[in-house]
């Protein structure tokens, strides 16, 4: 039996992982964080159709009763040999297989490097994920003081398209996320005024558009298309914001009871991230370069290591998920008639 190790067990390897033990592989999952998800578990609904994020966690994880989970472990060193590779995780464990998928996924921006915002300054001011696991909790949104938030500014971009953070590209998925959140703070609290001030709303996805019709038709939620220049904190606790109206060339003050910060998808640079450790190329964006993006989209450049999800670049969760099964296919294909795709096809249906 062809053995298979996936690094990172996020939706992209979650998903690879029951493809490629459909198809008959022995499958070892090495995730570093003690239980398997990845950002997956810090969410609350899905966009565009608003679906639980738990329907989909519980659904990858049903489908891995063949396969090997290591949790709270992580890769320390790498070897490359004729049958395959030989990994070696903390603790002093070593695993081999005949081929290695990378699927470790992103960092998200870190706020507090943007100052102006008053991330860590302010107790009003939150990140986009602060506020999806808000919504998880189920209980009332409030601000810090215990109070219902009466305006509501959710700013986008944070530490993406930013030349001075060092992220020039477009995290691909904050506008519709924030579109997203802003209708649920509606649902939750329909007395709060809510404001999204963009640079650029990029609804590029199936029924994104309709998602932001909803928000301004049905919930009354007011964008503007705006740049955040600075963020300080009254005696009460409130927030004050300036910003330029990017429309009418106009500078604005506004009152806010919370701040919401969409932070971007940047490539992983920590120590110990498997780009630097295996020694291979970044795009120009940091993310990992695929050996060729219409043709081997998957590729490494090193034969039997492949490559899947957000480790070269941003993506939706349905983009994430398409890559994990095609990645299953390229796999099998490379492993040889020892392995059946046949088997996989039936793990595709009933998302």
């Amino acid at each position: 039996m062809k053995s298979v190790a996936i690094i990172g067990g996020g939706v992209a390897g979650m998903e690879a992982a029951a493809q490629l033990s459909a198809a008959g592989c022995a499958v070892t999952i090495v995730e570093k964080s003690n239980r398997l998800g990845g950002r997956l578990n810090q969410w609350h609904a899905l966009f565009p159709s608003r679906r639980p994020a738990g329907d989909l966690l519980r659904h990858l994880t049903a489908q891995l009763s063949g396969v090997h989970v290591m949790c709270e472990a992580y890769v320390t060193g790498f070897e490359k040999n004729d049958d395959g590779f030989a990994i070696h995780i903390n603790n002093g464990r070593m695993i081999t297989a005949n081929a290695v998928l990378l699927t470790t996924g992103f960092d998200l921006f870190e706020a507090e490097k943007k100052e102006e915002y008053g991330y860590g300054i302010y107790d009003n001011v939150i990140t986009s994920v602060e506020l999806e696991q808000a919504f998880n909790e189920g209980g009332a949104l409030v601000n810090a003081r215990g109070q219902a938030p009466k305006r509501i500014g959710f700013v986008h971009c944070v530490g993406s398209r930013d030349e001075k953070a060092g992220n020039l590209h477009c995290s691909k998925v904050c506008c519709v996320t924030a579109v997203k959140q802003a209708i649920e703070v509606k649902e939750k609290n329909p007395d709060t005024e809510v404001f999204l001030f963009y640079m650029d709303l990029r609804m590029f996805g199936r029924h994104f558009e309709e998602l932001y019709k909803e928000a301004q038709q049905k919930y009354g939620i007011q964008f503007i298309r705006a740049r955040l220049s600075e963020a300080f904190e009254n005696p009460d606790g409130s927030l004050q914001i300036r910003v330029e109206d990017t429309l009418l060339a106009k500078p604005l003050k506004m009152t806010l009871d919370l701040l919401v910060l969409m932070v971007g998808i940047q490539p992983q640079k920590k120590p110990g991230n498997m780009i630097d450790m295996l020694g291979l190329t970044r795009d120009a964006d940091g993310f990992l370069l695929q050996e060729d993006q219409y043709i081997l989209p998957f590729h490494t450049g090193i034969s039997g290591l492949y490559n899947a999800g957000t480790i070269t670049g941003p993506k939706t969760i349905e983009e994430t998920l398409t890559e994990a099964r095609a990645v299953a296919t390229e796999i099998c294909r490379f492993l040889g008639d020892s392995v059946s795709y046949a088997g996989a096809k039936r793990m595709v249906i009933g998302l």
